[in-house]
């Protein structure tokens, strides 16, 4: 497990495991957001069990499984409400923990310059490049409408 800071209330990290929860409650976090689909991959732990041990812990949890590469606006909406909602600092995870940080710049994209999100990803060590026009956007996808006038 690697935890990547993005500011002082939210990291993100690679898939955690039960054994992890009680190290990161050690290290201060309050709640975790589970940004991965059950079953994507052979050896992942199931979301449940995560759940368990955040409940031993002390920790708050949030499911919010995110398919690789398809992160939608009202995702990125629901990421925002879970950090208004749950005590911080939160820790974020994924497979990679890309889909946490990129969830996490959408949902701040109304409130923060995009050169502030790039610049607090990138210090995290990831690349959203792919996703500053939806940044840029408020945190939502721009559309390609034309009118047919």
């Amino acid at each position: 497990m690697e935890i990547k800071t993005i500011n002082a209330e939210i990291a993100v990290a690679s898939q955690i495991t039960p054994d992890d929860v009680q190290k990161l409650a050690d290290q201060g976090f309050r709640a975790l957001i589970c940004n991965r689909p059950d079953g994507e991959a052979a050896d992942q732990p199931n979301f449940s069990e995560i759940e368990v041990a955040a409940k031993r812990a002390g920790l708050e949890i949030r499911n919010l499984p995110i398919v690789s590469g398809k992160v939608s606006d009202q995702d990125a909406v629901d990421f925002g409400a879970a950090m208004q909602e749950l005590p911080r600092p939160i820790l974020a995870y994924c497979r990679t923990g890309t889909r946490s940080a990129t969830l996490w710049a959408l949902s701040q994209a109304s409130r923060m310059s995009a050169a502030d999100i790039l610049t607090a990803t990138n210090a995290a060590g990831y690349d959203l490049e792919g996703v500053v026009l939806r940044i840029a956007n408020g945190g939502k996808a721009p559309t390609d409408r034309t009118d047919a006038s």
